[in-house]
């Protein structure tokens, strides 16, 4: 079965040229102006990734991949002429899968979006399946088909892909130190440059929830050169 990608830019020339490239590379490439469209378009295809220019007419490529995040599974790339890295963070912030400045070469999207649908699948189908049951650690539920964080106080929030993806990592890790490679790899499908802020970003915001539960039975820990650790006391462990 073909892979379906959904191409959503509002200047008609570049949607057609990428729509035409990855045809031609081997996918099912749709179309969308906009944000209205994009969302008819999902509604009448199971759309596996969806490349999405940031600057939008009304709702904005930020708005827009926010919506996204509800549906498991559906990766993002976004598309902006800002290239900054102030613009890339807050691109993935959002929770884009990766982030692309223009111009740029279309071989090099191919490679990023093969790079994006590589994304270990022992992590993909594990939140996808209804089977799973939720997991606790120290007063926390993380429910992982919905990537949903329970808090100690009961609060509930959705975690942003890539940041579900970082505390799983962590959590499976056990109490050993994870890598930026390896965080990288697994919340983003890339390997880590060095200037590269986007795990670390993902490692404040889980830090943020952990402080907002005041919990002393889990927190992340950074282990200067080597990576981050969740280290959960031993009496809340299953909690």
């Amino acid at each position: 079965m073909s892979t379906t990608l959904l191409v959503v830019d509002d200047d008609d020339e570049i949607r057609e040229l990428l729509c035409d490239y990855l045809a031609d590379a081997g996918y099912q490439a749709l179309a969308a102006a906009d944000g209205e469209q994009m969302r008819a378009q999902l509604a009448r295809h199971a759309v596996d990734l969806v490349v999405l220019d940031l600057m939008l007419p009304g709702e904005d490529g930020l708005s827009l991949c926010r919506q996204l995040q509800a549906q498991p599974g559906l990766a993002v790339i976004m598309l902006s002429a800002k290239g900054s890295t102030l613009d890339r963070i807050i691109g993935l912030e959002v929770g884009a899968d990766d982030y692309l400045a223009k111009p740029f070469e279309p071989r090099e999207l191919v490679a990023r979006i093969k790079a994006v649908l590589r994304r270990p699948q022992r992590l993909e189908a594990a939140s996808e399946e209804p089977a799973v049951e939720p997991q606790r650690f120290a007063g926390f539920r993380l429910d992982h088909v919905k990537r949903l964080l329970t808090l100690p106080d009961g609060q509930a929030l959705t975690l942003p892909r890539s940041d579900y993806r970082v505390l799983r990592e962590l959590l499976e890790a056990n109490n050993r130190v994870v890598s930026r490679d390896q965080l990288t790899r697994s919340a983003f499908g890339r390997e880590h440059l060095p200037d590269d802020r986007s795990v670390d970003m993902c490692i404040s915001r889980l830090r943020q929830q952990l402080r907002r539960a005041s919990s002393q039975g889990a927190q992340i820990l950074t282990i200067r050169n080597e990576g981050y650790l969740l280290s959960l006391a031993r009496e809340a462990l299953g909690a």
